[in-house]
């Protein structure tokens, strides 16, 4: 699978907000419809939200794979992030999760973030729960550096950063 970042449209948005997970991961699902609020905030280039698309794929529907945010969008509240580092928040189409994928969706991520960010250390928060993403993330050379719970609903998150 050939993955192309792009910046994010309207119908990508209201694609990723119709996604799907299976329990536990449920707690990934997004309003479905999502709100004008939800799409705008998709959009805004602050968050930096870029489509992740399958390159040999003809549909936006098919293509659409993945999304990541590089910034503010990646970090829970009750974090510290005083460290100098770029976030990446990812979010995988559900139907490709689970199979293996992962450490090529993150290495995407980290080859995109490089090359167009040039940040000195790369970070990305975890729910604790999520064992298939932190070893994704570890295999890639992250490290933990932090635990704490989630200001918005106490769940443990975990911090990991990667030196570059």
């Amino acid at each position: 699978m050939k993955l192309q970042f792009q910046s994010i449209t309207r119908q990508h948005a209201l694609l990723l907000t119709s996604w799907r997970y299976a329990p536990p991961y449920d707690v990934y699902n997004r309003n479905d419809p999502p709100s004008d609020a939800e799409i705008a905030y998709w959009l805004d280039p602050a968050v930096a939200c870029h489509a992740v698309m399958d390159a040999s794929q003809n549909s936006d529907v098919d293509a659409l794979v993945a999304f990541c945010t590089f910034g503010p969008d990646g970090q829970v509240g009750g974090g510290d992030y005083r460290r100098d580092a770029l976030d990446i928040g990812m979010g995988v189409r559900p139907d490709l999760t689970g199979q293996g994928l992962g450490a090529h969706f993150a290495q995407a991520a980290i080859d995109f973030a490089r090359q167009t960010y040039h940040p000195p250390a790369l970070r990305v928060t975890i729910a604790a729960f999520n064992q298939r993403a932190i070893r994704v993330w570890e295999k890639l050379d992250f490290h933990e550096v932090q635990r704490f719970p989630s200001a918005h609903n106490g769940r443990e998150f975990i911090v990991f950063l990667r030196q570059l």
